[in-house]
């Protein structure tokens, strides 16, 4: 069969068909099943064990499409981490973590918890919160598409939560005071340019979605066309994310100020040492003239031999930690355990 037909229909099936191998994709091994096999036992020697040989073969035929891009020779942290994504979009129905997925049973806020809003809302002036409560992070997201383009585009869809639990609050019933839902989708491109040693790793485009689910005085929202731009350096990631926020009309903008404390950039920076992580985020400083930027430091290390748990502490300070406080300065920091991070 010519060669340039054998590409397309293993296009197709792997586009229209999510990376699955369909029927078409099994009669396509067999026309070229030495090809395959070639590029199966190849595979076979360095993979891990928990790569089944169904798993190689999609590898293979996706491989024929470029849609598991080769990697620079050099790898640091950052690309190490988007290697293992390749890994895992090879394999259907794939689960990513997205941003740090994190548990802090511990976090005080040394300046405490404004409770005017949820006091009117409770219609109870009593209603007060402790500044000691646990918050939590689950971040996901998967791959839409993936290979576009001759292989130089992806589409991602994601969803974060981000909860604010007053659990140790027996006066008020121990209740959720916050929980941030931030559903976004974006193209992403990994051009992999050079210039003195560091690499652009990734590029991304898309929409992103935040609001708290609540209405009345409680609601808080804003929609914004966000951009990414990630680096890496050794084992040293850097990422300048800019945005704009779409406009609302003013009957329906619940927070038509967010800006002047979020701003419309937020710089982040992430290094791999041995075992250990730490990450640093700054946002809107120079916009505010550091009245009202924001700051978070994290680290995440090791506990004992557990390979898929382990220790993270965190601090905060500044504004905009949650949607429903973003005008008020917090002063925060946790200890608990992290299961995914940046790199």
């Amino acid at each position: 069969m010519n060669r340039f037909i054998l590409r397309s229909i293993v296009r197709c099936c792997v586009v229209f068909t999510g990376a699955a191998l369909s029927p078409c994709c099994f009669s396509l091994k067999t026309l070229q099943a030495s090809e395959l096999e070639q590029c199966v036992q190849g595979k076979l020697a360095s993979a891990d064990d928990s790569v089944t040989v169904g798993d190689l073969r999609r590898q293979c035929l996706q491989n024929a499409v470029g849609v598991e891009r080769s990697l620079p020779k050099r790898q640091g942290a950052v690309e190490k981490r988007l290697e293992q994504e390749r890994k895992n979009v090879a394999r259907s129905f794939s689960i990513m973590p997205h941003r740090p997925n994190y548990i802090l049973p511990l976090a005080y806020n040394s300046n405490g918890y404004n409770a005017e809003h949820h006091q009117r809302s409770n219609g109870d002036s009593s209603y007060e919160f402790d500044p000691v409560e646990a918050q939590f992070q689950i971040s996901i997201k998967s791959p839409l598409v993936v290979g576009l383009f001759d292989n130089s585009m992806d589409i991602y869809a994601a969803y974060t939560n981000h909860s604010f639990w007053q659990v140790y609050n027996n006066d008020i019933s121990a209740p959720f005071r916050e929980t941030n839902h931030e559903p976004e989708a974006w193209v992403q491109f990994n051009p992999g340019w050079e210039l003195f040693g560091i690499v652009n790793t990734s590029n991304s485009f898309g929409i992103n979605h935040k609001s708290n689910g609540q209405s009345g005085d409680l609601s808080r929202s804003w929609n914004r066309l966000i951009a990414t731009l990630g680096f890496e350096y050794g084992d040293l990631g850097l990422s300048f994310t800019p945005w704009y926020r779409i406009p609302e009309s003013e009957g329906d903008d619940d927070n038509p100020d967010i800006t002047k404390y979020m701003g419309h950039y937020e710089i982040g920076a992430a290094y791999k040492w041995d075992e250990h992580t730490f990450s640093l985020m700054t946002r809107n400083g120079f916009e505010s003239d550091f009245h009202r930027g924001a700051v978070q430091a994290s680290w995440s290390f090791p506990l004992g031999n557990w390979p898929f748990l382990r220790g993270y502490v965190q601090y905060y300070s500044g504004y905009g930690e949650s949607l429903i406080d973003y005008d008020q300065y917090v002063n925060r920091v946790g200890v608990g355990l992290s299961l995914s991070d940046w790199l």
